[in-house]
């Protein structure tokens, strides 16, 4: 069992404070998570730390493509090239930075826009910022493929109770973290409002 954390607030320092031999409890797994289908070709989107929530689907897709039941294409997309995550891992990434500094330079919908043009993608699962994955989305509608997403919002009890990580009635912890395009459809706060951990609605930026 391997986890992916970003150092960000308290309890992720905690986390990284942690020693070999140290004790984590882990609750899980809640929700949804990604279909799978083997025998399509597939596109998988990584925006920053989104791509963590990708890798073991990824894990899975190239095992398929190993039976030759899948064609998978990996985005992976950060700001700068040391924020780009498992280079060893996943050695046939497509790789883009907004600052130019490894790969494509810009980001992980431009890359995506310009590979639809000349790939056909059964299709195309994502992680990432709210308003990327709001780009990827349309993106995928306008040419006809579908789309899987895995939203990042900020939860508190894990099990539906609190309404923190609301989006457009849907909670994220036990309806998704994973929705469809059908589903994103109905949800009119995706990729334009947010919940703050104060419970204040905001406008995604």
């Amino acid at each position: 069992v391997g986890i992916s954390v970003l150092k960000r607030g308290v309890f992720t320092n905690a986390i990284h404070s942690k020693k070999i031999g140290d004790m984590l409890g882990i609750r899980g797994p809640y929700g949804k998570g990604f279909s799978f289908e083997s025998n399509s070709n597939s596109c998988v989107v990584g925006g920053g730390i989104g791509m963590a929530s990708l890798a073991t689907l990824i894990d899975r897709l190239n095992l398929a493509v190993e039976k030759h039941l899948e064609y998978v294409t990996i985005i992976q997309g950060a700001r700068t090239a040391q924020e780009i995550l498992y280079q060893k891992r996943f050695k046939d990434m497509k790789l883009c930075t907004e600052d130019g500094t490894v790969g494509f330079k810009g980001t992980t919908v431009d890359l995506l826009r310009d590979l639809l043009k000349k790939q056909r993608f059964r299709k195309v699962y994502a992680c990432g910022p709210e308003r990327m994955l709001y780009k990827v989305v349309e993106l995928c509608k306008g040419h006809g493929v579908e789309c899987e997403v895995s939203l990042e919002r900020y939860i508190k009890c894990g099990f539906g109770v609190c309404g923190q990580c609301d989006c457009g009635g849907q909670r994220v912890c036990i309806d998704g973290p994973v929705f469809n395009t059908e589903e994103l459809s109905r949800m009119e706060d995706f990729g334009k409002i947010t919940i703050t951990k104060t419970g204040k609605r905001v406008i995604h930026k």
